[in-house]
């Protein structure tokens, strides 16, 4: 598997391919060095570098590729690495070499406790979005350099899947790339892009608002929330209870977008409530894999649509909603 990450590790930081590469779970440093690696099995790693492992996905045969960001208190063996692998084979059960799921792991507590690791992982994803925005400025490089050496260029689709605090390194990583490389606007870079139970404000997305850089960069914007998920609630409990904030903030993945007629018309609408808990009880929050049985879920199946065929199923055009 295939993954990259900005977590600090306990080598040195000087690139060096065909290492073996560990880290320190209790280690949560947003460290500004990008590891492009191979994970051969359990905590068994191997450092591949940049232009190893993009070659490895233009030459894939998958026909996509689909970003996975995780979100709050995840670790990569407990966590992120069995999800990417479910993700995996969902995608291969419905249809062979459609899509290559890369992880982003980005560094979160290692549960010392959940209030302290909640405000700890804001502050280190606010700080990875540094990191990746250059991974996605290395990647247009790349693709520049190839166009140059003859190399045919990577003709994928790109997608990405954020989850939870995974959409706050996402908006992070896109307003930091438009900022410092992109003079304020970023190319569209994302066929969909999934927000899943986003652990952002819901206003985040309006024109103007720091997530429109998300909007500009995507073919179309997907936004699944349920109101009965409990993480969120917590969340939003917890953002507002922040001295500096002094007001209520709502998740974008609790009660989906504040004001939809703010919305760029590319941003579509996906109320979970009804589904959620069936597909991750009791919490409710990680309602985009599989049932009980092993199939694929409804969120996932709605994914997997959109990739297929570029297009979001709604049941009302005008409103950009469905209820699933």
């Amino acid at each position: 598997m295939l993954f990259i990450t900005n977590r600090a590790i306990n080598e040195p930081l000087k690139l060096e391919v065909g290492r073996k590469i560990s880290f320190d779970p209790a280690n949560n440093q947003s460290g500004q060095s990008i590891y492009f690696c191979r994970r051969n099995g359990h905590n068994d790693y191997t450092e591949i570098g940049s232009a190893n492992l993009l070659h490895e996905l233009r030459v894939s045969p998958a026909e996509q590729v689909l970003v996975y960001i995780h979100g709050f208190n995840n670790q990569p063996e407990d966590d992120i690495f069995p999800r990417t692998q479910v993700l995996q084979e969902l995608f291969d059960s419905c249809q062979k070499n459609l899509v290559h799921v890369l992880p982003i792991i980005w560094p979160c507590n290692d549960q010392i406790g959940v209030i302290r690791d909640y405000y700890d992982d804001q502050e280190a994803a606010d700080a990875s979005a540094f990191a990746f925005s250059r991974l996605l400025e290395r990647f247009v490089d790349w693709q520049k350099k190839n166009s140059l050496d003859g190399v045919p260029s990577c003709l994928k689709r790109i997608n990405v899947l954020a989850h939870s605090m995974g959409n706050r390194v996402l908006r992070g990583t896109l307003e930091r790339w438009g900022q410092y490389f992109r003079n304020g606007e970023v190319p569209l870079l994302f066929r969909n892009s999934f927000l899943a139970a986003a652990d952002i404000a819901n206003e985040s997305l309006e024109r103007g608002n720091k997530g429109d850089y998300v909007c500009q960069s995507s073919r179309n914007v997907v936004v699944y929330y349920a109101a009965d998920d409990l993480a969120l609630r917590a969340s939003k409990v917890a953002n507002d209870g922040n001295v500096i904030n002094k007001y209520t903030s709502r998740r974008l993945g609790h009660s989906g977008p504040e004001n939809p007629n703010l919305l760029p018309l590319n941003v579509y609408r996906v109320d979970c409530d009804e589904i959620n808990n069936r597909y991750d009880s009791p919490k409710g929050h990680a309602y985009f894999l599989k049932d009980d049985n092993g199939q694929p879920g409804l969120v996932f199946k709605h994914m997997l649509k959109a990739i297929q065929t570029g297009r979001v199923d709604v049941d009302d055009a005008q409103q950009r909603l469905t209820v699933l």
